[in-house]
């Protein structure tokens, strides 16, 4: 039975769900890790059996054999590493968001394509048991046409530590919407099944992480000597080429009742529909107004997809990926194209040459 041997790249708090996830599949075995801290890579590789570690991610990708890559590190060492990855021979996970800018994620499909690697973005908010059932009762036709979907995810106080390369455009190419809004964009999008964008128009502020204000609880900031220079919270909107259209938020701080909600929801002809916190239908049983509410089955937890076991999968073959690099790459020009109304106040045409067959 053959084996994928897996090299991890980067070992902070999301290496940890990656690992976890890949050893779940019993075809997959993580046997490098690579990162610059010592302290990191070494307890990862104790608490995970991996037994090898490196300082430096080209070294392990000279050194060892392994078929794959699963990369989570900075949005800035997106480019360098995949493309390096990929040149080298090996398939690649990458974690979200794909890159800083549509230009860079263009670079990493192009590469991909080129040297005929597997290439997949860890969109994880596609595989949950919510999801999918939602998915089920959309594809059964109980929504009718979906003209309209409300995606958000907003934190009252949910900036990922002040002074590091989260809160500096360079770094990371944006805040609270290519940070979290980019799941619920994806997960709606996936849901509608529709990536055919005409246009965006948003607004993007950056108003409490500038004062020192809304920090998560990821630990303690690190000294403030660089400028809080990203988003906050950013609100945009979306218009489908069937005319359909999104309505698309995403805070790291705002003044709000709730610390934490996210949700898509869906307006149909034939009834709507939400994913969270519990995935319910809703439909009109008569011209009186009476309503229905049902909460569609969801696959049981232990059953239902996992992104890393999938990606394991399409690599052997057995699996088409549910997460596209064209789906990826439309998604990562909405948020392109967020950024670029929001700075100009105009709206925003979806014209870019390397989407047109998305």
């Amino acid at each position: 039975m053959k084996q994928i041997k897996v090299g991890m790249i980067g070992a902070g708090a999301i290496a940890e769900l990656h690992l976890a996830g890949i050893q779940r599949h019993p075809q997959a075995q993580v046997v490098a890790i690579a990162d610059p801290s010592q302290t990191r890579r070494e307890r990862l590789a104790h608490c995970f059996h991996v037994p090898n570690t490196f300082a430096n991610a080209l070294k392990m990708l000279e050194e060892t054999d392994v078929d794959a890559v699963s990369i989570a590190v900075p949005n800035a060492l997106h480019l360098p590493l995949a493309v390096a990855a990929l040149e080298s021979g090996r398939h690649v996970l990458l974690e979200k968001p794909f890159a800083r800018n549509l230009e860079e994620a263009c670079q990493i499909n192009n590469t991909a394509q080129r040297c005929g690697r597997l290439l997949m973005v860890g969109m994880n908010q596609r595989f949950a048991p919510e999801t999918q059932a939602v998915k089920r009762a959309i594809d059964e036709g109980r929504l009718g046409r979906i003209y309209h979907a409300k995606a958000y995810w907003m934190r009252r106080s949910g900036i990922p530590r002040f002074g590091t390369w989260f809160s500096q455009r360079e770094t990371s190419g944006g805040g609270a919407l290519l940070d979290i809004g980019v799941h619920m964009l994806d997960l709606c999008l996936y849901l509608l099944d529709n990536y055919q964008v005409r246009s965006v128009t948003a607004g993007s502020y950056s108003e409490l992480g500038p004062r020192g204000l809304g920090e998560g609880d990821w630990g303690l900031s690190d000294p403030i000597v660089h400028p809080f220079d990203v988003d906050d919270f950013t609100s945009a909107f979306i218009r489908l080429e069937d005319d359909s259209t999104v309505a698309l938020d995403a805070s790291w701080a705002l003044n709000q009742q709730d610390p934490d909600r996210r949700d898509v929801q869906l307006f149909g002809t034939g009834g709507g529909a939400r994913v969270y916190p519990v995935p319910c239908i809703f439909s009109r049983m008569d011209s009186r107004g009476t309503y229905q509410t049902v909460e569609p089955a969801m696959v049981d937890v232990r059953q239902a997809p996992c992104r890393f076991t999938h990606w394991i999968d399409a690599i052997l073959g057995r699996a088409e990926l549910i997460c596209t690099v064209p789906q990826a790459l439309k998604v990562q020009a909405i948020i392109d194209a967020a950024y670029r109304s929001a700075k100009t106040g105009r709206e925003v045409l979806i014209t870019s040459p390397e989407l047109e067959h998305v």
